[in-house]
């Protein structure tokens, strides 16, 4: 069996950022399935090279997370019609396996599916474009309209469809009540993330010593709202809580927030560079406590953020600020709690009891590994995509 992987934004763990597609794909090549990954980087020609087992076909198509919203749309349309294009040298493909963001992605898998009766699954793994609809990216009538249309129309000629979340999932059967939608969340990643006791080391090289250390590390754009982490840094300043903020990665607010941290003098905040998988592990051993962000949009609260899964694996007392399942989750087993975003002292009330009690502390952080290994380990969420994609008839 041979498929075609299309995923603009497909990553390996020494590069850094969301690797689902990644152990995926790396899990696909391990059972015996052919993977030809289409994907886009940064540099000026295409590049095909095997990586661990995947045949990666790197396209020219430029792409930041500082980008404005007209410019991702280019990005995206200059990528979708390229991996066409790549698709038609693929020889003896049977399946097309597409994930989103974005939802342009969908439009190359049909346009394969016509071209060259190569069927498609879709993967979703966030509700574009209602997310960018909800944020006020999207608001011109006949672009609202168009773009519904179009997710409506990815959605009835995918074969089946793969959903991230329960509320990406419930969304989408809602739509298409004929198709089978699976639900495979992102994975905890348990066998290179683990529990570890701090290293006075990487305290000295993070400069966290004596200090309750509260991480955020993921994108750092207008979906996730960090404003609210500033607020709850500066109400833990006030109360003279021994707690620092480590805000770690890339996007097009960071600059403002590191400025606007400076301005209200939050010196229990500090900003540092996007780090590949190796170096996150050297921030998890110092935190405490995984702080995940999005602004108080219902769309977002279906989200399935590889910040919290990685939190789980590394053994992490969760913070959210946002409802929907991930705050069920912390909630049901124990390992995290929901903080009002609209409310900074909330945040304050229930963080304390865990920087004074590190029984308290500690029960919560192998609450999260326990979850992590039982219900969201690498090896479940591969077994899953596997036993979906070999079930398509004459293959």
């Amino acid at each position: 069996m041979k498929i075609i992987y299309l995923h603009q934004y497909f990553k390996t763990p020494e590069e850094g950022g969301p690797i689902r597609s990644y152990y995926l794909a790396k899990g696909l090549v391990d059972y015996g399935i052919e993977v030809e990954m289409i994907t886009a980087h940064n540099k000026p020609s295409k590049v095909i090279k095997e990586v661990d087992g995947i045949c990666v076909h790197y396209l020219p198509v430029h792409y930041d997370n500082s980008f404005s919203f007209q410019q991702r749309v280019i990005s995206f349309l200059k990528f979708m019609y390229m991996a066409i294009d790549e698709a038609a040298a693929i020889i003896g493909a049977d399946l097309c396996f597409a994930t989103s963001t974005p939802l342009t992605i969908g439009l190359a898998a049909i346009k394969i599916k016509e071209k060259f009766s190569i069927p498609y699954h879709f993967e979703v793994r966030d509700l574009w474009p209602e997310a960018p609809i909800q944020m006020g990216a999207i608001s011109n009538p006949w672009l609202l309209r168009y773009t519904r249309d179009m997710e409506q129309r990815i959605y009835d000629q995918a074969e089946k469809i793969i959903a991230l979340s329960p509320g990406i999932h419930d969304n989408i059967v809602k739509k298409v009540s004929n198709k089978k939608v699976a639900l495979i969340p992102n994975m905890s990643d348990v066998n290179f993330f683990e529990p570890q006791k701090k290293n006075p080391y990487l305290e000295d090289v993070f400069r966290t010593n004596n200090k309750f250390v509260v991480s955020y590390f993921g994108a750092i754009g207008k979906a996730n709202h960090l404003e609210y982490l500033l607020e709850a840094a500066r109400v833990s300043l006030d109360r003279q809580l021994p707690v620092k903020f480590l805000v770690v990665g890339d996007g097009a607010e960071k600059n403002r927030l590191e400025k606007l941290g400076h301005h209200r003098k939050l010196v229990n905040v500090e900003f540092l560079p996007f780090m590949n998988k190796k170096e996150l592990r050297e921030l998890l051993n110092v935190t405490d406590a995984a702080y995940i962000s999005f602004a108080n949009k219902p769309i977002l609260e279906t989200n399935s953020p590889n910040k919290f899964f990685d939190a789980l694996a590394s053994g992490k007392l969760v913070v959210t600020n946002t409802k929907g399942w991930i705050r069920e989750l912390a909630e049901v087993n124990q390992c995290g709690f929901y903080t009002d975003p609209e409310k900074p002292p909330d945040f304050v009330e229930k963080i304390s009891p865990f920087i004074k009690d590190k029984t308290r502390l500690n029960r919560f952080q192998q609450n999260a590994r326990k979850l992590g290994e039982e219900q969201f380990s690498r090896q479940q969420q591969v077994s899953e995509l596997i036993n979906v994609l070999t079930e398509i008839p004459n293959i």
